[in-house]
């Protein structure tokens, strides 16, 4: 059954970051984009269409670059309720995330949720998502790295900080990498992407945008906790495995009835797999 909610700035377009060659993920990304990958039975993909349909999401836009065309023809342009539109980024392989936001300049012209592609979760953790300027967080855990942010009294991020950077005993929050952004912030981003994207700077993350602007004022989040139900990002072999014992098929089943085409090229044998750990420190913010 779909979730019903009222229509004040309630969300109905995603945007999707799908062009990562996922090189730590290897070899089941040689042959298949990482959003392809199976997690019991079913990919990360279908996953999010499935979740994306029971809230009543009405657009797509995916961002696209390695093995761009596995993603066209198993969701083609239309799933379930949802339209689809795609941007090919040409340089997804010598550019970071930073890039692939700044690609959906001037498709996006609503408040929209921004997703990566490497994410799986409990369809209800999507409820409180669903109104603009809101980032998705889970309590630092032993086992996250990446990004994480320390909030404020209000439950709004205070700060953007990297790898493990120390906090100054504040509570560390890590980012799930999930945003609902309103058109007045996007307005705001965009002109800040271009600004770090015509000093050429395409390497850095998004993350780098947020907290410049969080740090001037200019941007905000309210915080939504993960806490409470499964969630896991797939980075490596070992994340896929972690994720397989919080989803299994009995489970996690795609409700909405969306038919989704599965092609042979996702049967790949999981051999020889690398998977490198990144580490970085500090606070967030770009060179000046």
């Amino acid at each position: 059954m779909k979730h019903s909610y009222p229509n004040n700035e309630r969300v109905t377009t995603a945007l999707l970051l799908a062009a990562g060659i996922g090189s730590r993920l290897y070899p089941l990304t040689r042959n298949e984009p990482k959003c392809l990958t199976i997690v019991n039975a079913m990919s990360i993909l279908e996953r999010l269409i499935s979740n994306l349909n029971q809230h009543g999401f009405k657009h797509l836009v995916v961002i696209t670059g390695h093995l761009e065309n596995h993603i066209r023809d198993f969701l083609g342009n239309q799933a379930g309720d949802i339209k689809i539109d795609y941007i090919f980024s040409p340089l997804y392989k010598t550019t970071n995330n930073i890039y692939s936001l700044w690609m959906a300049r001037e498709i996006i012209n609503e408040p929209f949720l921004l997703l990566e592609s490497d994410l799986v979760f409990d369809e209800s953790l999507l409820d409180d998502m669903l109104y603009p300027d809101r980032i998705a967080v889970a309590k630092m855990q032993p086992w996250m790295d990446g990004t994480f942010v320390t909030i404020n009294q209000s439950q709004q991020v205070k700060a953007f900080w990297a790898g493990n950077a120390y906090s100054f005993g504040a509570i560390k929050y890590k980012t799930v990498n999930i945003y609902s952004i309103s058109l007045n912030s996007w307005h705001c981003i965009v002109k800040k992407l271009d600004q770090h994207i015509s000093e050429g700077k395409v390497n850095d993350y998004y993350e780098t945008v947020f907290a410049e602007m969080i740090a001037d004022g200019s941007l905000f989040f309210k915080i939504v906790s993960f806490d409470d139900k499964p969630w896991y990002e797939i980075d490596t072999i070992e994340d896929l495995a972690e994720a397989e014992k919080l989803f299994s098929t009995d489970n996690y089943t795609c409700t909405e009835g969306v038919t989704l085409s599965r092609p042979d090229f996702l049967n790949v044998e999981l051999i020889n797999a690398v998977t490198p750990s990144l580490e970085a420190t500090g606070i967030l913010n770009a060179t000046k």
